[in-house]
């Protein structure tokens, strides 16, 4: 669960959510560059330049937006000509014109963004987890498909496998399966609807803010351990709200997000290594064994 990938170019917008500028058009020849001085800054990192592999790039970028105090940096293709940008880039080309930016002849403000998951639940090449009749395919489990470091479209490769994989297992293997017992009645008697909900979505909030200033794409111990305090709290916060108000589906997503803060949190604390996507300034090195990270309950 630590090796969380970042996708390096996201639009910066305070107006839109997670809207992905493909890494084709640093392929084409875009080039990252500071805002004010349009200094290319990717050459001081890595002799591939913006052609870096993408956890490289999004460490770059983090760097120098912690080191300057920058909000974004810029990505700019304007350099190429209009008409093979069109082309190459239709879609992105007339949503960014919606919103007032024209690649064709200015830079693209992008930050990190997180991405895709390469851990998770554990399974086997049937897609099995270790609770019988429960299985998991996709960014959820740890297939192995990934490794340390998500690889282009492995995502989808993953789901092709191991959802086919899973959709056969269970076809042959439905009659063996335990009934389930019955689901009692849902007690709301002592429960109220709740007349707080800013409380749940400042603690949403909370979450988001923390994950990416402590457990973001560059680590340290100390800032991992403040990320732990903080889960911790928050774990209790939303236990004793979610045993006072009637449930939701805010509530219930509150409670989710907390629970997976806090396992990628203890993966990375255990992780005495930089390997892939986990990134410590305290544990620089890689370690001679790769070993998977097993949180056991």
């Amino acid at each position: 669960m630590e090796f969380m990938q970042f996708h390096p170019t996201c639009l910066y917008n305070l107006e839109v959510k997670n809207f992905l500028i493909t890494e084709a058009v640093r392929g084409e020849g875009g080039q990252l560059k500071l805002p004010e001085t349009s200094e290319r800054f990717m050459p001081r990192f890595d002799p591939r330049e913006e052609l870096a592999p993408r956890d490289v790039v999004a460490r770059a970028i983090d760097h120098e937006i912690k080191r300057l105090g920058l909000d974004y940096v810029h990505l700019d293709i304007s350099h190429r000509d209009p008409e093979f940008v069109r082309g190459h880039f239709p879609n992105i080309h007339a949503r960014l014109l919606d919103l007032g930016i024209d690649m064709t002849r200015e830079p693209i403000p992008v930050v990190p963004a997180q991405h895709y998951t390469c851990g998770g639940v554990r399974i086997d090449l049937n897609g099995r987890t270790d609770l019988p009749g429960l299985y998991a395919a996709g960014e959820c489990s740890e297939s192995g498909l990934h490794g340390a470091n998500r690889l282009a479209s492995n995502s989808l490769l993953e789901c092709f496998v191991f959802g086919e994989a899973a959709a056969n297992h269970i076809a042959a293997h439905w009659d063996d399966l335990d009934p389930h017992p019955a689901i009692r009645p849902w007690d709301e008697s002592r429960v109220t609807d709740s007349d707080e909900e800013v409380v749940v979505q400042h603690n949403w909030r909370e979450i988001r803010r923390f994950m990416w200033d402590y457990v973001g794409i560059v680590r340290t111990t100390k800032r991992l351990e403040r990320a732990q305090h903080r889960v911790d709290l928050l774990g209790r916060e939303v236990a004793e709200y979610y045993g006072h108000f009637r449930v939701t589906p805010d509530l219930v997503e509150l409670r989710n997000l907390v629970e997976v803060a806090g396992l990628i949190v203890r993966s990375a604390l255990s992780r005495k290594e930089s390997r892939g996507l986990h990134y410590t300034l305290d544990y620089p090195e890689t370690a001679a064994e790769a070993v998977d990270t097993v949180l056991v309950p």
